[in-house]
């Protein structure tokens, strides 16, 4: 069983659905047990990511960077990286924020590299930009909201969420891209396990 714990933090609603789309995504992979920690969780019960095979962080983007909340986890986590604890772990980053842009890239590039830093494996989203309506990309408008990586990310989902309701926003494609990257978590860490079980 491939063990896949997504720890997140969100203040108004949007990132979380975005997280349990990339929990519904890893957990729709056969032998995979799917979790969905908040980062107050996560830095109740370090250890219990230990025993993860993969874990994938997010957060908002506030100011063109991570959450607060997100930051002081990953100083909590200090302490794995002196013991190089969550080391050959698989990894990943999502995030969302109030517009297209909004230098989301700045968080995930700082998700990426904490995760780097605690000698995880990290993946990107290994999807092209508008994969499921390619027309929007011949546009002026450029891709819709059911477009899956209508920003054009590879790094992980970037959401926008906009000045929209959590109960509405992030929408469909951007929910559908982060479930589609929960997926390629866990076949990747899937993948990973039995490799090292073979050898």
């Amino acid at each position: 069983m491939v063990r896949v714990v997504v720890v997140y933090h969100s203040r108004f609603g949007h990132t979380r659905r975005q997280a349990e789309a990339v929990h519904r995504g890893a957990g729709s992979v056969p032998g995979t047990k799917a979790e969905l920690w908040t980062v107050q969780q996560a830095i109740d019960d370090l250890d219990g990511l230990d025993s993860a095979d993969a874990i994938v962080f997010g957060c908002p983007t506030y100011m063109g960077n991570m959450s607060a909340e997100m930051k002081r986890f990953m100083e909590a986590a200090v302490g794995k990286w002196f013991t190089q604890s969550w080391r050959n772990k698989i990894a990943g980053a999502f995030t969302n924020s109030s517009s297209f842009s909004g230098d989301k890239l700045n968080t995930l590039v700082g998700l990426m590299i904490n995760a780097l830093q605690h000698g995880m494996i990290y993946v990107g989203l290994g999807m092209l930009p508008a994969a499921n309506r390619p027309d929007g990309m011949n546009s002026l408008q450029g891709p819709g909201p059911d477009a899956h990586n209508r920003v054009g990310s590879c790094i992980g989902p970037m959401a926008a969420s906009f000045q929209v309701a959590p109960e509405e926003a992030p929408s469909p494609g951007d929910l559908e891209t982060a479930e589609a990257y929960g997926r390629r978590i866990a076949e990747v860490a899937r993948q990973m396990k039995v490799d090292r079980e073979a050898s």
